[in-house]
């Protein structure tokens, strides 16, 4: 959520040259916002600040006039006159008070739709066009034959069923079947086992249900409520990546300074209403309401967070080198960016069947956005408890990999070979 504090201090950042506000206005803009968002929630916030001042001196008139009522009635003079202006006063009072309580409503409803600030790294873009190649890793194999699409190869081959699975659910819902199947749970195996066992992520299951406030505390709520699946009767709703419940797992905690960074990774599988994306990957398992993820989830001190969001994708890029998928490294532009992200690099696979690269990780910094939506704070030695930054990435998408794995591994007679990494889960 946006710092409405240093909206008001509006300090000089001697990165840029730039002030608070006018780094926060460029930011929207580059994002495709309105700037003048900014100068609304300023607006509402010194309306709030004005009634309370208000509402303070009625009081403080308040406490001096029950004095000299409780002064009058013990002289046993008369104190008509002011026993009318108490109540002239309490009800004003009680008026101040519901306008200032209507204005915080207004600047905390608009906060909320307010993304994050962008770092001063991230590249200016209006689109995925327009995002920043960091680097190519791997190298793309040859092929004898025309290389096929993974659906293909699934269909083909009897492991990936979507016209049942569309018989049984719906649409972008599928069947995994025998080898797939089997594929698919030793990649989260592996994925586990490496960044738990190697990078040091303590590794946890969270629920698979979470409640709204937790949708608001990553961000994903009020924005983006229609791309979550609620369940009928209950506030609860299917999580949509494993970042909902892990974030929210120190929710209005303060942690030890000594305790940062604290890593997590996480198996869920994620629930997608995909709104929005009508025509989009319709064949396939890119696009699915229903998927499987590995998610790396850090709590870290401030002045480390760049340095931790480095190593958090260099542990994602790992999966990848070690499964030998040729991949690029992308810095995503302000047009591409995520709502709560201040900087976010996407991992994209590259899938010949494809002849394109497509994502499989993302992996983002939010400094204190969601830690200031869901009161995660830290105690700095001697001082005051401050906001932690959050980060996470993908460690990975899953299903996404599979398909990596079955198109970079492809062999003319229809069937794929297994990475050497997974031989021993298969």
């Amino acid at each position: 959520m946006v710092d409405v504090k240093a909206l008001e201090r509006n300090e000089l950042d001697e990165t840029t040259g730039k002030t608070y506000v006018d780094r926060y206005k460029e930011s929207l803009v580059g994002r495709g916002a309105d700037a003048s968002l900014i100068d609304q929630l300023l607006e509402f916030n010194g309306q709030r600040k004005s009634l309370i001042t208000e509402m303070e001196s009625e009081k403080a008139r308040q406490n001096a006039v029950s004095k000299d009522i409780a002064l009058k009635k013990k002289n046993k003079e008369p104190a008509e006159d002011l026993i009318a202006e108490m109540q002239t006063l309490s009800q004003k009072v009680k008026d101040l008070a519901h306008q200032a309580g209507q204005a915080e409503e207004k600047v905390n409803a608009l906060a909320m739709t307010l993304p994050n600030i962008t770092h001063h790294s991230v590249p200016v873009g209006k689109s995925e066009q327009d995002n920043v190649e960091v680097g190519v890793f791997g190298e793309k194999k040859s092929f004898s034959f025309q290389p096929k699409e993974h659906w293909e190869l699934g269909e083909a081959a009897g492991i990936l069923d979507f016209e049942r699975a569309a018989k049984v659910t719906g649409s972008r819902f599928t069947f995994l079947m025998g080898k797939a199947a089997r594929l698919e749970r030793a990649l989260i195996q592996f994925m586990m086992d490496t960044q738990s066992k190697e990078h040091g992520y303590r590794e946890i299951i969270p629920p698979f249900i979470v409640n709204d406030q937790s949708l608001t505390g990553t961000g994903q709520f009020p924005k983006f409520k229609e791309d979550v699946f609620k369940i009928e009767g209950h506030e609860y709703y299917l999580v949509p990546t494993a970042e909902v419940p892990v974030t929210n797992l120190f929710a209005g905690e303060i942690l030890d300074e000594a305790d940062l960074p604290t890593s997590f990774c996480a198996y869920s599988p994620c629930f997608r209403s995909e709104a929005g994306s009508y025509g989009r990957d319709t064949k396939g398992l890119i696009r699915q309401h229903q998927f499987n993820k590995v998610e790396l989830m850090s709590f870290a001190h401030p002045d480390k967070s760049y340095e931790v969001h480095e190593q958090l994708t260099a542990d994602a890029e790992s999966i990848l080198k070690r499964l030998e998928i040729p991949y690029r490294k992308v810095t995503l532009c302000t047009g591409d960016i995520g709502f709560g992200a201040a900087k976010c690099y996407d991992l994209e696979a590259w899938l010949p069947g494809q002849n394109a690269y497509r994502e499989i990780s993302s992996c983002s910094n939010f400094e204190d956005f969601q830690a200031r939506r869901a009161n995660i704070r830290f105690r700095p030695k001697g001082g005051k408890p401050q906001f932690v930054h959050t980060l996470n990435g993908s460690g990975l998408a899953v299903g996404r990999t599979l398909i990596a794995v079955m198109e970079n591994y492809q062999r003319e007679d229809g069937d794929f070979d297994i990475p050497g990494v997974l031989i021993p889960y298969m």
